[in-house]
């Protein structure tokens, strides 16, 4: 081949593998750049979320070795826009690292929405949102740390033996406490996904609400917003369901669910049951009706050992019936429940004179025969100690937990053994 033909032919393919090299470097200066103006929009768009809060960000190093790589081992559980992890971070205790779907529009929506309610809350009850971090392209949450998991893992005995009822209707008084707090400021949050699994422990079995996700913030001039229904099946308001009008009161429906669940340890939703009693809260609401609550409470309550222990959990039960009601217009506002609820915690017991009066009656034959296991010829009612703001049975007792099984779904650790 000529000289001459060969040099061009190797001039041309030198040019090109130089021109190639060159594009690739573009190519790869405009995705760093793109990335690091991805971040920088995303840290803008989380301090606007913040507002004035400051919410802190940790480096992703720091997030990768905390979890060692996101193990599976320290893997709490899974939802639906990402996972939860244990980790330890440098000068803090333990915490919950919710590492969300990468690159998933709808989880940075929900990063935004829970950055944005939780920085501008503070309530003892609701969770804390201690951090965040956008680098990698993947938007990491990071959150306190609930050692004693979610109060559906002890109602299922995946962690424990069971719950006692003081201890449950703390958790529910607690509860109560903080929606109403959330339906109080100005202008109002509904969550709309009050379920007994978004309801966390901590060391001393503290009520903590959690997952904003879905989140919105209500309207202070309206009774209610237009949105597209979005919650957790058994757990969503049938108005809401039907007519897309989200207020505060589809809080109170998927709250009287979680009371039902308290009282019950039932699923709310199990193929299992009959046609009829699938949803947990059409087959209580059945059994509240007719005055035969007796016949779903969990047994490990055993309500008949006290007389206030079943007089507080048919009254509990006679709430979440309310809070059930079909009609938004028909339930309590969450305050009220929060406040029944404190009553009844508070509560004792005392014997009546007045054959004729029960805190829980129907005129049903029915309901008589349910109500009349184990009562007795003795009538009682429930009535406020004004010197003494205490229940028969501590409300501060000490639980003393059993072995916590494991199980892949544990959203925040192991129980801590007391002896």
């Amino acid at each position: 081949m000529n000289p001459v033909v060969v040099f061009v032919l190797l001039g041309l393919a030198v040019g090109a593998s130089l021109m190639g090299g060159v594009a690739l470097l573009c190519c790869c200066v405009r995705r760093r750049t793109n990335s690091i103006n991805k971040r920088m929009n995303a840290k803008r768009l989380i301090c606007e979320a913040a507002g004035n809060s400051s919410v802190p960000f940790y480096a992703y190093r720091e997030i990768e070795k905390a979890t060692n790589g996101f193990s599976d081992k320290q893997r709490l559980g899974i939802g639906a826009y990402g996972a939860v992890y244990s980790g330890k971070l440098q000068n803090v205790d333990w915490v919950a690292i919710k590492r969300f779907r990468f690159r998933d529009p709808a989880s940075i929506d929900q990063v935004m929405n829970e950055i944005k309610l939780l920085s501008s809350v503070s309530h003892p009850n609701l969770v804390r949102l201690l951090g965040c971090c956008i680098e990698e392209g993947e938007p990491i949450l990071v959150y306190e740390f609930m050692p004693n998991g979610t109060l559906l893992q002890h109602l299922q005995r995946e962690r424990g033996e069971g719950l006692p009822w003081t201890v449950r209707l703390t958790i529910a008084d607690e509860t109560a406490k903080a929606i109403a707090y959330l339906h109080s400021v100005n202008p109002p949050i509904f969550h709309r996904d009050i379920k007994s699994s978004n309801i966390l422990l901590d060391y001393n079995y503290r009520s903590k609400v959690a997952d904003f996700g879905l989140s919105r913030l209500g309207m202070t001039e309206s009774s209610h917003i237009s949105t597209a229904p979005q919650g957790t099946p058994g757990y969503l308001d049938p108005q809401y369901h039907q007519y897309f009008h989200l207020s505060d009161k589809s809080d109170v429906y998927s709250f009287g669910v979680v009371l039902v669940e308290i009282i019950t340890a039932l699923k709310v939703v199990d193929f299992s049951r009959q046609h009829s009693e699938v949803n947990l809260a059409a087959l209580a609401s059945d059994r509240i009706g007719k005055g035969c609550i007796d016949e779903i409470i969990d047994p490990y309550l055993d309500p008949h050992k006290d007389a206030w222990t079943m007089s507080s959990i048919h009254n509990v039960a006679e709430l979440a019936f309310r809070c059930l009601a079909f009609h938004g217009d028909m339930r309590p506002s969450m305050s009220e429940v929060a406040e029944e609820l404190e009553h009844i915690r508070l509560s004792a017991w005392v014997p009546s004179m007045s054959p004729s009066t029960s805190s829980y009656s129907s005129s049903d034959n029915e309901s008589e025969k349910c109500l009349s296991t184990k009562m007795g010829s003795q009538r009682l009612v429930v009535k406020q100690r004004e010197e003494d703001h205490s229940s028969p049975v501590s409300v501060q007792e000490y639980w003393l937990s059993g072995e916590s099984s494991p199980s892949a779904n544990s959203l925040l650790g192991n129980a801590s053994q007391r002896e």
